[in-house]
Parts: structure tokens; sequence; C-alpha cells
């Protein structure tokens, strides 16, 4: 039974302040907004400004959908391959990773696919999981297996590679591992100056955690170290930065009281909160002015206004 209804007074508790610094990103009269529902395992939110629509990742039901700003409609965008996590490239095309193609692929503006990678070393990728773009054009991706473990969101198939992190260079198209030390490596993001990576450790023992990497030349990852540990049943996933760089990361899974999103400021400390009643498996920023947060929940499809705006390459 379908028992989530839209808060009809503001302040919508579902917005919860954790820290007084947090009051400066929340819209007093906004509240959480269910856009769609009736999905299995709803991902990689990317939001396509000039063309006022969001896509997300239905992974079981192999398939990407559409959510139209205009008039609220949804569709199917296309099927195959178990599409993931999505953004897009500087370039304005739609960058996907494919747990069925163990593959990461960019949608050309005329709608043609290209490979970027789905080998390294002659060995065949994971199941890519999310990815970010740099501003240089390196395209920076996760690749657990976790696409390998079921016939659920991808197919049964034997590991090659370790769960590495991988960078893929803007213009020679080279790959390279930039990190082969996280335990399930999952969403990841930027800091607004590039200088630092945010990702999430799936696979980490005994919690899940947020861990941040200083990035060194443009190329490489160094001082890996906690950022956030998530702590008994906190299950961070997707990830994105605001322009203040404040962490806002997908959350739930192990207590309906963890359903949601969080937010972090950029030392670490959680500042908010927003209560869903499925959990978050991804976020992105989108509308006219990137300040509409874009919630990938389970089954459904959430937004909320709020006064923080998406850093670039999200």
């Amino acid at each position: 039974m379908d028992i989530w209804q839209p808060c009809l007074r503001y302040p919508d508790p579902a917005i919860e302040t954790l820290d007084p610094s947090f009051a400066r990103y929340r819209v007093f009269s906004a509240s959480v907004e269910r856009l769609a529902t009736g999905f299995r395992w709803a991902e990689g939110p990317v939001w396509f400004g000039g063309g006022r629509f969001l896509l997300w990742s239905d992974i079981p039901n192999d398939r990407m959908m559409r959510w139209d700003e205009t008039d609220g409609s949804v569709s199917v965008f296309r099927q195959g391959n178990y599409a993931n996590g999505n953004t897009r490239d500087r370039q304005g095309r739609l960058i996907t990773c494919e747990h069925g193609g163990r593959r990461v692929v960019r949608t050309e503006h005329d709608g043609t696919i290209t490979i970027l990678a789905d080998r390294f070393e002659g060995k065949r990728l994971n199941s890519p999981n999310d990815v970010v773009v740099k501003s240089d054009g390196s395209i920076w991706f996760t690749d657990p297996p976790f696409g390998l473990l079921s016939h659920y969101e991808g197919t049964i198939a034997p590991q090659e590679l370790n769960a590495n992190v991988y960078r893929i260079d803007g213009h020679s198209g080279a790959i390279t591992i930039v990190t082969d030390d996280v335990l399930g490596p999952n969403g990841l993001a930027f800091s607004p100056d590039e200088h630092r990576l945010y990702m999430v450790e799936s696979r980490g023992v005994p919690n899940r955690k947020i861990r941040v990497f200083d990035v060194e030349d443009d190329i490489r990852l160094t001082n890996g170290r906690l950022f956030v540990d998530a702590g008994p049943g906190g299950t961070p996933d997707g990830i994105r930065c605001d322009t203040d760089g404040n962490v806002w990361a997908g959350w739930g899974m192990g207590s309906p009281d963890l359903d949601g999103v969080m937010i972090f400021n950029p030392s670490g400390a959680p500042i908010g909160r927003i209560a869903l009643p499925e959990r978050c498996a991804n976020i992105c920023f989108g509308g006219r002015m990137r300040n509409r947060l874009f919630m990938a929940a389970s089954h459904s499809l959430y937004a909320l206004y709020v006064n923080a705006q998406g850093a670039a390459g999200g």
C-alpha cells in the first residue's frame, strides 16, 4: 500500500536541520515532491538543462527513464545493458556506467554510442558503478563487482579485475588506475575546486564510509583518509557536492529512520538531513539554477528545491 503523502504545510518536517549552518540551505516554502514511482531500483539521475529533462536508471528493469520538467511526463529513454550511474561531460554528452555491458559509454549528440572503457590490460571490467567528469575532460569511475553477483542487476560472471577506481584521459583515452584500496568503491564526487575526490566505500569494515583523497597533478589520488564513518546501518551511496563544498549523500537501508539524504560540511560534520520513505541510492542537482535536488530512491524519484547549487561535473 502506498503510504507516502506530500507535506501540505510549511516548513516540511522531512527537512531536518542538524546544525544551525544548514539553515541557509533550506527554502522555507519548499517541500519534498514525488515526481514518479513504480520502478524497481532507481539510480544515477542526471540533469539536461537545455532540454529541461532528467534521466535516471531503473537497473533491474534494464532501462533508463526520462522525466520532462515542462509537463511532468515520464517515459522510457532507452533499454538494455543495465545502466547504473550517469553524468554529463563538459560538452553536454551523456556518460553512462553499464553493468550488462561491463563498460562506460558516451552517448553522442546524434544518439550513437561510443565505448570509452570496457577492458583494462586485456581483462574485462567488472560492473562500472558511478562516474564523474573533471574540467579537463577526464572521466573517473568506480568498478565494483556488484553487477556480477546476480541476474537481477546484471549477469552472473567471473570477476577478472579487482574493484578499482579508474581515470580515462580526456584527450588520449588512456585508462589508468587511480586507487585500488577502496573496499567496494561506489559513489564519487569532486570538490568544487577539484582538489579533492570524495568516494563511498560501500564494503567498509565495520561500517560503510565516505573517504576523501587529494587529487595530485590532476591525474592521481593521494592521502586517502576517512571523511565520514556512516556508523551501524548507515549506507551512503551516490554523492554530490554543492558549490560551498558540502557533500550531499544518498542514504538508508539499515533502518527506516535513516532513509533519505544526509548533508555534511567540508569538515565531515553532519549539518542536515532530508527524510524519505525509501532508501535514496543517488542524487543530482538540476533545474534552471541547479538548485533543485533530484533523489533516485528505490521505487521512486523525488525532488526538493534548496538554497544550494550543485558543483559542476556531477
